[in-house]
């Protein structure tokens, strides 16, 4: 996500007139189709709702006193049923929910907006407040819902238990944390199109008619899920930085991820470098800053996936923080650093905080990031001194990430295929293949599929995708936008932060901010903007591929990836590389 408070969205402007739009009908013929959650919930329909003030656990202080400064914010848990295709079981579960009362009061509020920020597993309490301020000119129109999504937060959680076997081959380990998490009676439950269920009956409990969304990155899954099943509900829908939903699963979006990871690695961050060798004196050739990367070891070294795990990879998310990750790469490949792994990250940290123009949000940035390495290491330490004695062990882990992915469409289960799937990520993705393993998705059975959108019936939506995302690639939104009827696509060029709006140009929000506000969408599928300047720079250079006709046209394994990897693969020729140690990195990684 970009940063996260950003000024008010550009003032809508004349171009955007009404002729060259496509208005959204005012009618929804699917209506009377959609599911009835009020009736499905029975009694829950009637229950009473107790809002009191908000409590957003992880949240920073200072962050949380500017969310409770927006109008009319409050929580309450509301109660569901636990399982939507058998809700008389007597079984529930709850859900958190935050709201907000910004909108004006009369003919110019059009209801309610829900938000998620993605995962699976985020916290979505938060951002019902959050889009108020992030997004004021809409937030004077609509109510702003925030909710921990099942299995999440301060909603009914998730955790999954197993006894931790004595082999230490990760086939046996995969299997028995997936055996322990299915004997859990809620696990089954804990999917998206539960979720969307959950969604819906929000809306009755609040008493609207229809529902607005605005998702982010898996959120746009669950925003798909959502309009597939409810497209009668609907009444604008923002897919931000969008998953591959033309695929009955997430496997793709996740096949793609590592990909995207290298490519923006080398087609942007390091350009970056290049071109600001006054600060990171790293030389002004990308391919050269890549060859000294991979002679200091690069990710197959446990410090490079420190590093790269907290402030490259983060970075990458939000590229405002670019200088923070480009030090990092600086620091690792000027090294030099002795002691133990900890001592390490101290004195690399501290060459990082000695770069020129760090703002107060990079150093910021580079504090968090340090906790982080520094609490992996731990980790790492506990793992080691455990791991002679953790044999049959109880291990207890927040299941909610795995369980919604895996649960939501089947995956290849053919171990054969994901060793070759490996194999093929050292080579053709070696920045972020030692982070990769085997999912446990392949290891997890289900029979849940998303429904597929109804082409007279799905409404019209928007989807916005930045060209370099590296967690959600361009090809996966772009896939999206031609699959779902009637969804129109922004495509940013030259950017590569994950999570768009506000982006805070005309190109970008004007379209979204006058669609929610009038329902039409741009005539023309797709629009494509340039992206901003990244920080300390004062235009926007070309990196990737070429927009044409508002799409970009760029491959996974670019000329400059493709020589990338070639200097990998002649530095580990005849040579033995020690094999990157794992221990500690994020699971997501």
């Amino acid at each position: 996500m970009r940063k996260y408070l950003k000024g008010g969205l550009a003032a809508l402007t004349g171009v955007l007139a009404a002729t060259s739009m496509v208005l959204v009908p005012t009618a929804n013929a699917a209506a009377a189709q959609d599911p009835d959650t009020a009736a499905l919930a029975g009694a829950l329909a009637t229950q009473k709702i107790t809002w009191e003030e908000c409590t957003f656990p992880g949240v920073a202080e200072e962050t949380v006193k500017k969310l409770k400064t927006v109008k009319g914010l409050a929580c309450a848990t509301v109660q569901v049923p636990r399982d939507w295709h058998n809700p008389g079981d007597g079984n529930t579960i709850g859900i958190r929910v935050s709201k907000t009362e910004t909108a004006y009061k009369g003919t110019t509020r059009q209801g309610i907006a829900l938000v998620n920020p993605g995962g699976p597993g985020g916290s979505g309490l938060p951002w019902g407040a959050a889009m108020a301020l992030r997004a004021p000119v809409l937030a004077g129109q609509y109510d702003f819902i925030g909710f921990d999504p099942r299995g999440v937060g301060l909603s009914t959680p998730l955790t999954c238990s197993y006894t931790v076997p004595a082999s230490t081959d990760p086939d046996v380990l995969n299997r028995a944390k997936v055996k322990g998490c299915l004997e859990n009676p809620l696990t089954q439950f804990i999917t998206t199109e539960q979720t969307t269920y959950d969604m819906d009956f929000i809306r009755v409990l609040l008493g609207e008619k229809k529902t607005s969304y605005i998702g982010y990155s898996y959120g746009t899954w669950l925003g798909t899920w959502y309009a597939a099943t409810f497209p009668g509900k609907v009444h604008r829908m923002l897919l931000d930085s969008a998953v591959d939903a033309s695929q009955s699963t997430l496997e793709n979006t996740w096949d793609l991820q590592p990909r995207t990871r290298d490519r923006q690695f080398q087609e942007a961050l390091l350009p970056y470098m290049a071109r600001n060798n006054a600060t990171y004196n790293q030389g002004t050739d990308p391919m050269e800053i890549r060859r000294n990367w991979e002679k200091a070891g690069g990710t197959r070294e446990f410090l490079g996936q420190l590093f790269v795990a907290w402030f490259v990879i983060p970075a990458m998310y939000d590229t405002t923080q670019y200088p923070t990750a480009a030090a990092a790469v600086s620091a690792v490949i000027g090294n030099g650093a002795t002691g133990t792994d900890s001592e390490k990250v101290e004195q690399l940290v501290s060459k990082m905080l000695a770069t020129k123009g760090l703002t107060d949000e990079n150093k910021a940035f580079i504090a968090k990031g340090k906790a982080n390495a520094l609490a992996a290491i731990a980790k790492k330490e506990r793992v080691a001194v455990k791991s002679t004695t953790a044999a049959a062990e109880v291990e207890t882990w927040d299941a909610t990430f795995e369980a919604i992915r895996c649960q939501d469409g089947q995956w290849n289960q053919n171990l054969h295929y994901w060793k070759y799937w490996l194999a093929d990520l050292t080579v053709n993705a070696p920045f972020i293949a030692p982070f990769m393993d085997t999912p446990l998705c392949a290891y997890w059975p289900t029979k849940n599929s998303m429904p597929k959108p109804d082409k007279k019936t799905f409404p019209r939506l928007l989807v916005a995708q930045s060209e370099l995302d590296a967690a959600t690639a361009y090809e996966g939104g772009l896939a999206t936008a031609k699959a779902l009827p009637n969804a129109k696509m922004i495509s940013v060029d030259n950017e590569g932060s994950h999570g768009l709006f506000p982006y805070n140009t005309d190109c970008v929000d004007d379209p979204i901010v006058f669609y929610f506000q009038t329902g039409a969408t741009p005539r023309k599928q797709f629009t494509g903007c340039q992206g901003v300047p990244l920080p300390n720079e004062d235009k926007t250079y070309d990196v990737g591929g070429k927009l044409t006709n508002g799409k970009i046209k760029i491959k996974m394994i670019t000329p400059a990836v493709k020589e990338a990897n070639k200097i990998v693969k002649d530095l580990l020729s005849g040579s033995s590389t020690a094999a990157a140690d794992e221990s500690g990195m994020p699971a997501n990684l």
